[in-house]
């Protein structure tokens, strides 16, 4: 550049080399997705709860679940057997920056019978719950279900006929995938301003995995592969 000095030369290109690392170390800092679970560090035959999850006390439960190698990765299996087993992971996800739920499951064994609109039907094979926490947790907070059910028509959201703090989504219905893997995206943010009127908090606290089969005194039997929150 005719007319300006090496050093002023030198001192833009220095600026120039800041600013780019400035913008790549932003990159690194906010990443496209927020991994929940993918099941890589678990080993593959590891049975019961998965390190890094809370098991819960409620419908008797067995934990038949093993970390499995299918499909292009691993993924944990659960059963059910007149049971109900539930895990949690206390996550801290802002869904302003990440409202896409994005997941992979497969159902192979759906309770017959299996109607979530039922208290005395409230079985399904694969539930995956998004909790919004709201002081005091245990009434307030609101908990987005989205189930694989036997019966319910996919498309429909209703209240638990048995926890009030709980909305399902059912996301699938019935046996025309069943044994295969399925990737499903919702938008919570959206789903959450649709059922609850309003803009969801800022944070999603816990994410949980369920199976239940004891209304019907039946089976269920399903995978989870990877769960992610990601931007739109």
């Amino acid at each position: 550049m005719r007319g300006v000095r090496r050093p002023a030369v030198a001192a833009l290109l220095a600026a120039a080399v800041l600013v780019a690392g400035v913008l790549a170390v932003g990159a690194l800092a906010e990443p496209s997705a927020f991994v929940v679970e993918n099941w890589s560090k678990a080993q593959v035959g590891a049975h019961g709860i998965p390190s890094g999850w809370q098991g819960h006390k409620w419908g008797n439960p067995k934990y038949d679940f093993t970390v499995v190698a299918d499909g292009t990765g691993k993924a944990l299996e659960l059963k059910s057997d007149n049971d109900s087993s539930s895990i949690s992971k206390e996550v801290k996800v802002d869904v302003k920056q990440y409202p896409v739920l994005q997941w992979r499951w497969k159902v192979v064994t759906l309770p017959p019978r299996g109607d979530a609109r039922k208290a005395e039907t409230d079985d399904e094979a694969a539930q995956l719950y998004v909790t919004f926490p709201r002081f005091p947790t245990a009434v307030r907070s609101r908990i987005i279900g989205y189930i694989w059910d036997s019966t319910a028509p996919a498309g429909s959201s209703f209240a638990s006929a048995k926890v009030g703090t709980v909305t399902f989504v059912v996301v699938r219905s019935g046996s025309a995938d069943l044994g295969k893997w399925v990737t499903e995206s919702r938008n919570v943010s959206e789903d959450y301003k649709r059922i609850y009127g309003e803009e969801p908090g800022e944070t999603v606290g816990a994410v949980t995995l369920s199976i239940n089969s004891q209304n019907t005194a039946s089976r269920a039997a399903a995978f989870f592969g990877e769960i992610l929150f990601r931007r739109p």
